[in-house]
């Protein structure tokens, strides 16, 4: 990931998203990841050894060569790995994405021109081999998060003064990208990281004795470029179903992602945000994952903003994922099992976040998660269509009003149920047709 640490300014539900803002690229490939809407990232390498994460060797700037002797260290369980599809499945996700490669530049792959692998070391596996054929045993979607930049190539912090170097980082980057698109199959979601020109030099202009940062609206100028033109038509050449986050420049992206961020309500936009389940992205040790009711509530308030979730695990060196964090996901899986027709194929809106907590809708019906336990009567703006049925699908009571002022939901609270009401409306017509309302 691009930080390691949720940002001083205390991430939330009104905090904004952060990353490369461009324009995304209709091709039409977007309806099975839109109708998804919960993934499971999954961060996993030579990190997991320490257990500080997955910035471990930048924070405490460990030297390239004693980092690399973790490899001899690193040999996680076969099985253990094949296991994260079942558990992901269990959890109620549709989709995954694992760490092929991160900043440290140790791959998860083989690659013949590069011996910093888990093939060309102790290990001796292909675990995104492995990882794929499970993922896509399970019947879910295979998702890749790759990095093109390295800690290991000077030529990422001073692109210019060493800039064969960085071209030398380019040439891996361009190899590994042509591998993982011709190797393993069907490829479903592609999530780069750190691929943005800006974040060349941590995004500090080298070129000045100070190193300052990088000013808003400023852009990396030298003499270096990715080439992700020809990154594109590799992607696009050997899997053009795939879809692409925002993180690598030239390459058109698919949808945009934030992190630690629920952000703004964005029903034009295909988005995603990343959170971790135990607030670290690399097994950072043992640690207690999100309660059930933050989860859920976390799930509901990014959907409701027509958004997707991608919850993070980070598997300790052996691939086990602490018990604890599988017994969550469980219980997330479970209450899916029984509410998912809120979450998945739906979009968000009609009505717009507020302090009764968010809507989905598909087909003829608006899903109202009521997510503030106390409120009795809510209130919400008078909309386009006759409600023509309703009922609560977590089985409280429920009495609708409607007049041309509002739409009135008088709902008798279950001591039961402290997470989330969700209330189904039935229209005359499509939800889709109604334009979002703001709500108070």
């Amino acid at each position: 990931m691009t930080q390691d640490q949720p940002p001083a300014d205390a991430p939330g539900i009104d905090q904004a998203s952060a990353g490369q803002k461009v324009a995304v690229v209709d091709r039409g490939n977007m309806q099975w990841w839109r109708g998804a809407r919960f993934g499971m990232f999954i961060h996993f390498g030579l990190y997991a050894l320490p257990a500080r994460g997955e910035w471990v060797q930048w924070r405490e700037q460990i030297p390239v060569h004693e980092y690399a002797k973790l490899a001899g260290q690193f040999n996680p369980v076969r099985a253990h790995v094949e296991q994260w599809a079942d558990i992901a499945k269990e959890a109620g996700m549709k989709y995954t994405v694992l760490t092929a490669r991160h900043h440290d530049g140790f791959a998860l792959f083989d690659d013949p021109g590069n011996p910093f692998t888990s093939v060309s070391t102790a290990a001796r596996q292909d675990i995104v081999a492995v990882y794929a054929a499970a993922v896509r045993k399970a019947g879910l979607r295979v998702g890749l998060y790759y990095s093109p930049l390295d800690w290991r190539f000077p030529g990422f912090f001073f692109p210019n003064l060493q800039l064969e170097n960085a071209e030398q980082m380019r040439a891996q980057y361009h190899r590994q990208i042509k591998q993982l698109m011709s190797d393993y199959g069907e490829i479903d979601a592609l999530w780069f990281d750190g691929g943005e020109s800006d974040w060349l030099s941590f995004s500090h202009d080298m070129s000045d004795p100070s190193f300052p940062k990088l000013k808003p609206g400023e852009h990396y100028h030298g003499k270096f470029s990715w080439q992700g033109a020809e990154v594109n038509r590799i992607i696009r050449d050997l899997q053009p179903q795939v879809v692409v986050n925002n993180r690598a420049a030239d390459v058109p992206p698919d949808y945009q992602v934030r992190e630690w961020a629920v952000g703004d309500f964005d029903n034009t936009t295909p988005w995603e945000t990343a959170f971790p389940l135990a607030g670290y992205w690399g097994y950072s040790g043992d640690k207690d994952p999100m309660s059930l009711k933050d989860a859920i509530h976390l799930l509901a308030n990014v959907v409701g903003r027509d958004g997707n979730l991608l919850l993070n695990v980070g598997p300790r060196a052996d691939g086990t994922i602490q018990p604890s964090h599988v017994q969550r996901l469980k219980e997330i899986g479970t209450w899916l099992g029984k509410y998912g027709e809120s979450i998945y194929e739906t979009r968000g809106g009609p009505f717009m976040p507020g302090k009764y907590g968010v809507s989905t809708h598909r087909d003829q019906r608006i899903y109202v998660h009521v997510l503030e336990g106390k409120m009795e009567t809510v209130t919400l703006p008078a909309i386009q269509a006759n409600v023509i049925g309703a009922a609560s699908l977590t089985g409280e009571p429920v009495r609708v009003s409607q007049d041309p002022a509002a739409l009135n939901l008088h709902i008798q609270r279950s001591r039961s149920n402290t997470m989330d009401t969700i209330i189904a409306l039935d229209l005359d017509r499509p939800a889709s047709s109604i334009q979002p309302v703001a709500t108070t």
